[in-house]
């Protein structure tokens, strides 16, 4: 059986944080699909194609990590791509509760396919795609935050 790991979020836009997070799952799972969620609570800077294209160009020298879109519930989608796991990134004890909340329900509608977490490194537990974007905005300088690539299209958006 593959080892497949779905590692979503609305990556609006991808930090460091999340990149972390990425790379570490790409070493414990065979496949990473990185997804780009739809979140109607959020009015995303970028749109949904401006994300994936950012992710893939900051995780082309990771060979196992694919990316990809989902607008329907995120259980529907680990199901789809036959996932064996839900890798969800925790900054705080703040972020667990929310995601427990998630877990739970994702266990309730499919109790074959596991939610892991990963501890943020302590250099990022601040880090949030909001708050970068709220310092860049403003012209604020948040090199090391996002990758390059990133960093240049969000000094594109504002």
């Amino acid at each position: 059986m593959s080892k497949i790991a779905v590692v979503p979020g609305s990556f609006d836009p991808i930090t460091v944080g999340h990149l972390d997070i990425i790379k570490r799952a790409s070493k414990v799972f065979e496949q990473v699909k990185v997804v780009v969620m739809n979140n109607s609570s959020k009015q995303p800077l970028f749109n949904v194609e401006e994300r994936m294209a950012l992710i893939a160009e900051v995780t082309k020298s990771i060979p196992n990590v694919e990316v990809d879109s989902y607008g329907g519930l995120l259980i529907d989608y680990a199901m789809e791509v036959e996932a064996n796991a839900i890798v969800r990134g925790l900054r705080a004890v703040s972020d667990f509760e929310y995601e427990m909340q998630i877990t739970s329900m994702n266990r309730f509608l499919n109790e074959n396919i596991e939610t892991l977490f990963m501890v943020s490194n302590n250099q990022y537990s601040f880090l949030s795609s909001s708050i970068v974007k709220e310092v860049a905005k403003y012209g604020g300088n948040i090199t090391g935050l996002v990758p390059e690539a990133v960093e240049k299209a969000l000094k594109q958006k504002y």
